[in-house]
């Protein structure tokens, strides 16, 4: 690596670094007091180490994608922006899933919910009970957990549970609370109060089985736009390989600079406008 090289590689990392440096720690002067992006992702998978180690894990994509560059005639910028951007995507995708398994976890909190308050329990305590089941997800927990600490310092039950919905980015845990803050204002007795509790389980677990439903009749059509994504690329190697002028054009600059990420970000494109076409049906 010539000395030029390092330079360049150093300024790389220090412009990383002074551009996530407002993020580094979640305390500090009000003016650089901002959310992290990737916050509620992390929070999601139950991330508990500090953001400064999150950030040197970008740090470090981008500092593979940049010795990458050196040792093929890649374009830097496009390598090291997808080294930057790549750390996020998997942590939103993990999160992604996590938010999916707890759906099915808040339904069965809820018919937890349900029993005890059949059994003669009150809506706190039976909450309480449901709550602590160490069977239940972590994330279907937390806006029943948050709304049972508010309620016990000193905050009425239905507020603190419409207080929860709103912060709760999941629109079927919202309807969940809000539906409960709205028993406990009307000061239910606790059999309409379990009837009401079950009739909320029961519509989650309505759209659960549409969501199983659309899903499956979709599994088709995801594995397809997959597919012909892989495709393409493999097309486009064949060619480079058996037609030596398709080859040569894509080895020039305008090749490695133009085409070839043009033809990688309209790849990604598709594939998030597909998945995102799904998920706006399931939602």
């Amino acid at each position: 690596m010539t000395v030029a090289a390092a330079g360049a590689l150093a300024a790389a990392l220090a412009v990383t670094c002074v551009l996530f440096a407002p993020f580094a720690g979640r305390t500090g002067s009000p003016c650089l007091r901002v959310e992290h992006p990737d916050h509620r992702a992390l929070d999601d998978v139950n991330w508990s180490r500090p953001l400064w180690l999150w950030e040197s894990v970008r740090a470090v994509c981008v500092l593979a994608g940049a010795l990458l560059c050196f040792a093929m005639p890649l374009p830097m910028v496009a390598i090291a922006g997808a080294g930057a951007v790549a750390p996020s995507l998997v942590l939103r995708s993990r999160a992604a899933s996590a938010r999916w398994r707890a759906r099915f976890a808040t339904t069965h909190l809820l018919r937890a919910t349900e029993a005890a308050l059949r059994s003669g329990a009150s809506l706190p305590e039976a909450l309480r009970r449901a709550c602590a089941a160490p069977t239940e997800d972590r994330m279907a927990r937390r806006p029943f957990v948050d709304a049972l600490r508010a309620f016990d310092l000193g905050a009425p039950l239905d507020q603190a549970l419409r207080a929860t919905a709103g912060r709760t980015t999941d629109p079927r845990s919202r309807i969940a609370l809000e539906t409960l803050a709205m028993g406990i204002a009307s000061r239910l007795p606790y059999e309409r109060a379990g009837i009401l509790v079950a009739a909320v389980a029961d519509r989650l677990a309505f759209e659960e089985r549409l969501d199983e439903e659309i899903r499956a009749r979709t599994g088709g059509l995801r594995s397809q736009v997959v597919l012909l994504a892989l495709v393409v690329p493999a097309i486009a190697a064949y060619l480079a390989v058996t037609v030596p002028s398709l080859g040569a054009t894509l080895g020039q600059p305008i090749g490695r600079f133009v085409l070839i990420p043009a033809a990688i970000a309209l790849e990604v494109i598709g594939v998030i406008a597909s998945r995102r076409a799904i998920d706006g049906a399931r939602h």
